[in-house]
């Protein structure tokens, strides 16, 4: 084949483009690190400020309000469990990384889907960065995220919120365009502005479905915590990485069985959320 055409400098592209990146922004990366690297250490230093057992009831309370009484038993006893495996801390950590991961997934990823939802040559343009995203290998993203940040929590964020956005940004886009043309050409009648039904009729009618790709985003940061381990990220997946690296199966069990119980806990909360903004919205 290389006979006929000559291969194609692709890696090599992406090399000059990155390292350029690296020398002409470095400025750029070093304020996203420390501001990232700010959002992460506050929210470990406010939940580590309660004590466990307090911060146990009020996630079981959040669970109790926002889903069935069964639910909040489950978030005050599997969090209980994790307190008593020792696993409190590492806790702490991968929920700070994923948060402040789904809170810049939110910031950047529903103006994005608005944006897109409202003009079509953005969505044109948009949608195959997004296959891009979702379809690439969770690895590579570290790749440049080392170059960018170094090692550490940053470059954990940094992957997580590329790999984690695309929900967001499509469901947003999706629960846009299922409003019902007849509700827009009434606001369009009684002479609304872009902004007024945007905000007033469409943002509304389409939160429960971008609720539902902020919970997908959730749970994609979630499943990054052992990836993000190997470029230095603490939590519960720099346990899971070591036990498979000691083969420690026990110790990988219980670290995994912890994610399970946060995955379990984040989804059944923000579903439920979701649920009751599309029951106040019929």
């Amino acid at each position: 084949m290389e006979d006929f055409i000559p291969r194609l400098p692709i890696a090599d592209i992406i090399d000059a483009f990155v390292s350029w990146l690296t020398s002409n922004l470095s400025g750029l990366f070093q304020f996203i690190s420390i501001v990232l690297g700010g959002v992460v250490d506050g929210i470990e230093w406010v939940m580590l400020l309660l004590p466990p057992i307090l911060l146990i009831l009020l996630v079981g309370a959040i669970a109790w309000k926002t889903s069935r009484w069964r639910m909040a038993v489950f978030t005050v006893v599997g969090l209980l469990l994790i307190w008593n495996l020792g696993y409190w801390d590492h806790m702490i950590q991968t929920v700070a990384l994923v948060l402040t991961a789904v809170f810049v997934t939110i910031v950047i990823g529903i103006p994005i889907g608005i944006w897109a939802s409202q003009k079509a040559i953005v969505r044109q343009i948009v949608t195959p960065i997004l296959d891009l995203m979702q379809t690439m290998p969770a690895f590579v993203y570290l790749i440049p995220a080392i170059f960018f940040f170094n090692i550490g929590v940053v470059p954990g964020v940094f992957a997580s919120v590329i790999f984690a956005m695309p929900p967001t940004i499509r469901l947003t886009i999706l629960g846009i365009q299922q409003v019902p043309s007849d509700l827009i050409e009434a606001t369009n009648a009684f002479g609304s502005t872009t902004k007024q039904r945007l905000l007033k009729v469409q943002l509304p009618i389409a939160m429960p479905t971008i609720m539902a790709g902020i919970n997908q985003s959730i749970m994609l940061a979630l499943s990054m915590v052992v990836i993000a381990a190997m470029v230095g990220a603490p939590g519960l997946g720099t346990e899971v990485y070591r036990a498979v690296t000691q083969i420690k199966t026990g110790v990988g069990f219980e670290a995994g069985l912890a994610i399970v119980i946060i995955a379990i806990i984040l989804d059944r909360i923000t579903q439920n959320i979701g649920n009751k903004k599309q029951g106040g919205t019929q």
